[in-house]
């Protein structure tokens, strides 16, 4: 496990999870992205949040267009979706969509199923193991890390797909641990989208894929004014390409929004 934050109050693991806002509070007390210390001083990142996952051509039968287990797990699994009028022979570009915690890959498929269609891309959705993303319930990569490379894996053993747009995207927990594997793998991705972030995972990153945020101006669960507008201004210093917009509403992903950041994810080269 990675260094945790000094100073009093608690500290996260397993018997002892910091709540989404304490765990904001911690990263964003000290210099955002670049480290747990609560002065400011570069701490080591949690470690592992690289993945070995790489596009290779598809083995098995075609998948036929739409939703499909993942069939990797009993209960928390997940989802395969192809979009509408896929060609077996015509590679496509892929979405790895995060969920929000205490969510499933319900939501990301019943939000971007209908434009995974249109923008002709297949999403690949798995479920977190516990009720929210390894790295922010328990403060390292491990369980969710290992089940999103076996997603990926049966991905694109099923489904042709383009290896230079092979993007990830996520919703408020999940987009937090989105931006933290777009960071750190982005030689993989070949873009992030955030919908409503939380904070910044410290990771040693990769490359600088380019990264598109939307956040609600009245979000009543990961405050604006805390989150994106401290993460745009630290990742922009860090060297990546944003993409920022506000919109006039809750924590949620407007239509338009979640159109933008699908798109931004797997831009054309």
């Amino acid at each position: 496990m990675g260094s945790l934050p000094d100073g009093p109050g608690p500290r996260p693991g397993p018997g002892n999870p910091l709540t989404r806002r304490q765990f904001a509070g911690v990263l964003l007390a000290s210099t955002v992205g670049v480290g747990w210390g609560s002065t400011g001083s570069i701490r080591s990142s949690p470690p592992g949040a690289r993945l070995s996952a790489r596009p290779k051509a598809a083995k098995g039968p075609a998948a036929q267009p739409g939703p499909q287990p993942l069939s990797l797990a009993e209960g928390r699994d997940g989802v395969l979706y192809v979009p509408r009028g896929y060609q077996p022979e015509q590679p496509l570009p892929l979405v790895l969509a995060l969920h929000g915690a205490t969510g499933s890959s319900k939501g990301p498929v019943r939000n971007f199923g209908p434009l995974a269609d249109e923008l002709g891309l297949a999403l690949v959705v798995p479920d977190s193991r516990g009720r929210t993303w390894d790295a922010i319930l328990l403060g390292e990569f491990g369980p969710d890390r290992d089940f999103i490379d076996s997603a990926l894996e049966a991905a694109w053993s099923r489904v042709l797909v383009d290896p230079r747009r092979v993007g990830v995207a996520g919703f408020s927990d999940g987009a937090t641990y989105a931006l933290a594997l777009g960071r750190a793998n982005g030689d993989l991705f070949s873009g992030t989208a955030a919908f409503s972030p939380g904070f910044l995972i410290p990771v040693d990153a990769v490359g600088r894929p380019p990264v598109f945020i939307s956040h609600g101006t009245h979000d009543s669960i990961l405050p604006i004014d805390e989150c994106s507008r401290r993460i745009v201004p630290e990742l922009r210093r860090l060297g990546y390409p944003v993409t920022y917009r506000e919109f006039d509403g809750d924590h949620t992903v407007p239509r338009d929004m979640a159109a933008l950041g699908l798109a931004a994810a797997v831009p054309r080269p």
